[in-house]
């Protein structure tokens, strides 16, 4: 069976870094989905410095707003697909003005009934420090932290990352 999971962690907690190691060693043929949109130059050399650490390992694709399809899509070419990350894809959802509830409940099902691939998502937690000044920022907690149960219920395994270490939260525990 195809178990689908979810990594979460803080900024610079080595959850990608764990995802990617987790991807490698659940298939052959992985893909990474990336979310990121470049709209400065901090976030170009973000995005390069994720893309030359890859290398080779990994087929890229680039999907801002239309995850479920790009899960699918992937699916088709690839035996495992991990999407970085569910918190830049909630901004871009949110900048964009699309209905947010119906994208992830979109997502639930796809996880649900996608067994092509393994689906491998990580997401920044970030309802974990305190409460936000502003009503966007915490709009924004509150759509991550919905979003990361939801999305949990329905994988088979979820991985909390703090200081490069992983935390079986739900399923398996990870293979070395």
């Amino acid at each position: 069976m195809t178990r689908h999971c979810l990594v979460l962690g803080g900024a610079r907690s080595g959850k990608t870094a764990f995802a990617e190691r987790l991807a490698l060693h659940s298939g052959s043929r992985p893909a990474y989905l990336a979310t990121a949109t470049v709209l400065d130059v901090e976030m170009a050399d973000r995005i390069a410095s994720h893309k030359s650490g890859r290398g080779a390992r990994f087929a890229t694709i680039e999907e801002p707003i239309e995850l479920s399809h790009a899960i699918i899509k992937a699916g088709q070419e690839h035996d495992v697909v991990l999407v970085d990350c569910l918190t830049l894809w909630l901004t871009n959802l949110l900048m964009a003005n699309e209905d947010i509830s119906t994208a992830v409940s979109e997502l639930c099902a796809t996880l649900v009934e996608f067994r092509q691939a393994k689906v491998v998502l990580v997401s920044n937690e970030v309802g974990l420090g305190i409460v936000p000044d502003n009503a966007m920022a915490r709009t924004f907690r509150d759509l991550a932290g919905s979003t990361h149960q939801r999305v949990a219920a329905v994988c088979d395994d979820v991985y909390f990352i703090a200081a490069g270490l992983a935390l079986t939260m739900k399923g398996e525990q990870p293979v070395s």
